[in-house]
Parts: structure tokens; sequence; C-alpha cells
């Protein structure tokens, strides 16, 4: 069977697809999450969440809200992926956003080539899953819109960073911000450029 284009995995009662969003950005938490769909309740146009649009994702993210037999947004701080590295930290709000799940699955299919240890069922990890998947799509989806929210409130915390615009990411303005306002609490010190505008404060 297919939904949106993609394979719906019909073999378990209940098939979770998580995914994550927000490794490469230098400020921020990582966001998870974990959805399992309903397959009386079809929804068109699911798919990575990085081919969407930001209007599109936010109306499919709705969707899957009202849609969707169970979802859950989780995350890792910034703390925590300075203090695990960032593969681990991932890898811990995918776990989360499982554990967060009402009712739990009976399997997960998850994005990449590494699962969560500790998971409450077995699972299979897909390279490109939010791809190929419509529950992992539709977890892109959440993971990405959620994050997306966050980076715009932490805007209006630190409006000359930029956030609202390059989401944390390593952009050329946020690189010009960051040498000239110095590292805020949410930037990942773990981070190479972080870590460069750290030691030139240090040396000023």
């Amino acid at each position: 069977m297919t939904q949106g284009g993609f394979e719906f995995e019909q073999g378990a009662a209940l098939v979770a697809g998580v995914d994550e969003v927000g490794r490469g950005p230098l400020a921020g938490d990582v966001v998870a999450a974990a959805v399992i769909l309903d397959p009386n309740r079809p929804i068109a146009g699911l798919a990575d969440s990085k081919k969407l649009s930001a209007k599109r994702r936010e109306a499919l993210a709705e969707q899957i809200r009202e849609r969707a037999l169970a979802w859950c947004v989780a995350r890792a701080s910034v703390a925590e992926i300075d203090t695990l590295n960032i593969l681990q930290a991932s890898l811990l709000a995918m776990k989360r956003a499982v554990a967060g799940l009402t009712p739990q699955p009976d399997f997960c299919q998850i994005d990449g080539n590494k699962l969560p240890k500790g998971l409450p069922c077995p699972a299979e990890a897909i390279v490109g899953g939010d791809g190929k998947v419509a529950a992992i799509g539709a977890a892109s989806i959440l993971a990405k819109v959620q994050r997306d929210q966050e980076l715009v409130e932490l805007d209006r915390r630190f409006p000359q960073y930029g956030f609202a615009r390059h989401k944390g990411y390593p952009t050329a303005e946020h690189l010009a911000a960051l040498a000239e306002h110095g590292v805020t609490d949410q930037h990942r010190r773990s981070y190479a450029p972080v870590r460069l505008a750290l030691a030139r404060a240090a040396d000023n």
C-alpha cells in the first residue's frame, strides 16, 4: 500500500516513523518527532521536510497532528549536545519521541543508518527514509516546524544574530554575528565555529 507516494508498512499493528532535525546548526536544541499514521485518514503530499516550503510544512504539520493515531515531538538540549556529541544527542531525542507516543508502537522505522538504544520495540534504520516512508516524512515535518518556530522565538531574544532567517545554521550572516556579538547560552560550544568565537573573545 502507498500513501502520498510513500510505502506504507502493514506488517505490524502500529508502526512509528521517526526523524530528527537540527544536527548542522550552531545553536538550539536538536528536535525529533515520532508519528504513527492512521491508514484510514491519509495525508496527501507528505515528503522530506527539506523539500517543502515553510508554508506547506506548516499546513501538513497541522494535518498530521489532527489525523495521526499518535505523534510526539521531543528534543535533546544544547547542553546534552555538547556533553554527548550531536549523533548521540540526536539518537536520544528520537528515543524520547518514541517514548512519548500513546499508544506505543509495535515497530519503528527510523531515518538514517543508526538506531537509538533502548527503544520499546523492534526497529529498522532507513537511509533517506524521510523520502521513502510516509510516517518518517511526517515526523520530519513535525520536527522541522517545531524547531523552526523555536528559532524564531530565539530570534526575539537575540535579534542581532538573525536566527529567524538562518535557523542557527553556519551562514555567513551567522558567523559574522558570532564574531561581532560573541556566543549566547544557546550556542553549541562543541562546534568548531563557536569554539573559535570563544577563543577570539578570550584573546581580546
